[in-house]
């Protein structure tokens, strides 16, 4: 008989295999008919116990994951950009599912195109349709918030406005979060006056997400103005919102805590409740060509990434880690070695 499969060519079995999932049934049963063979039962409370054996490798196999995984789709459009390759999005999205990730994370546009607008209702069923095909949510989009901290109020308040749209935008795709990387520069202002504007900003927006019942989560990089852990730390203090949360990458986090190879050391000290999602990467502690903190498949750098998801995992957090493959030359290694990582990591609970 053909084993069925869900679309992106998951097998509808549990993951341990058809051959497994049979042998545990025939084990629960072989259990049940002893027990049945040694007490005087009737052929009624026979059969209930018959499919409650057939019931219990099913019960198992349902157990809720301690984590939900996404892959990040800036991983494949940053090596179009710099490498020149092509990825047909049809081929990474059965990669991604076949690998059994449960969700994306989009990224302006790649593979072609920005966001639709929230009013675009035609436009946004068409992609989500897509994406549904393959049995993955888009979990996140990432966008940019380099007018919520500008000098000048009305371009502060013209992003406020694009960011109320695109919350309507991520309610329609099935979204649970919303990714924020304020970029840009000063332009004329005070690095302290940058942080409040931005921490102001955030908060209002903070609770617009939170009204869509969206969460909001902000990174910054090193080639932000914002790139120190006590920038991060104000912003989030200053903004002073439940729905507002920081981004776990552990790349950026290793550069602002001394390139050291632990930057699980900078996350307990930002605390994994203040954690909104996770993007995945290990890291050598230097940059990218001058750029941002150079992104390397797991196992392949110098961060402590077992570790990290220790302190995850025993901080309590259970929401969504994002595969993060930014420049890394071949992204499809990197999904690879990122879900066997956090498997592992999931299995050692």
């Amino acid at each position: 008989m053909q084993e069925r499969r869900r679309p992106g060519g998951r097998s509808l079995f549990p993951t341990a295999g058809t051959a497994a999932f049979l042998e545990l049934s025939l084990a629960c049963i072989a259990v049940i008919s002893k027990t049945i063979a040694m007490t005087p039962i009737n052929r009624r409370t026979a059969l209930k116990l018959a499919a409650c054996a057939l019931a219990m490798p099913v019960f198992a196999a349902q157990k809720k994951p301690l984590w939900k995984t996404a892959v990040g789709l800036n991983s494949f459009m940053s090596g179009t950009r710099k490498y020149g390759k092509v990825y047909p999005i049809w081929e990474v999205l059965d990669f991604v599912a076949k690998l059994g990730y449960d969700g994306i994370e989009l990224v302006g546009g790649w593979p072609m195109g920005d966001y639709p607008k929230a009013a675009e209702t035609d436009r946004i069923r068409a992609l989500r349709r897509m994406y549904d095909a393959y049995g993955l949510q888009i979990f996140s989009i990432q966008t940019g918030a380099t007018g919520a901290f500008a000098p000048d109020e009305a371009a502060r308040r013209k992003w406020i406005e694009e960011f109320r749209d695109r919350i309507q935008f991520c309610k329609q795709i099935g979204c649970e979060f919303i990714g924020i990387w304020p970029g840009g520069g000063l332009r004329g202002q005070s690095l302290d006056e940058a942080i409040q504007r931005l921490a102001d900003s955030f908060r209002e927006a903070a609770q617009i997400a939170a009204d869509a019942g969206i969460g909001m989560a902000f990174e910054i990089e090193p080639p932000f103005v914002f790139n120190k852990e006590e920038h991060l730390t104000r912003i989030l203090e200053q903004a002073h919102h439940p729905n507002l949360k920081v981004i776990y990458d552990p790349s950026h986090f290793d550069l602002m805590n001394g390139s050291t190879g632990k930057p699980h050391e900078m996350l307990l000290r930002v605390g994994v409740k203040n954690i909104g999602y996770v993007q995945l990467t290990d890291t050598d502690g230097t940059l990218r060509d001058k750029g941002t903190s150079k992104h390397l498949p797991c196992g392949d750098g110098h961060a402590n990434i077992p570790e990290s998801l220790r302190v995850l995992r025993e901080g309590g957090f259970r929401g969504w880690i994002d595969m993060d493959g930014w420049e890394i030359p071949d992204p499809y290694d990197a999904c690879v070695k990122a879900k066997r990582m956090i498997d592992t990591a999931a299995r050692n609970q």
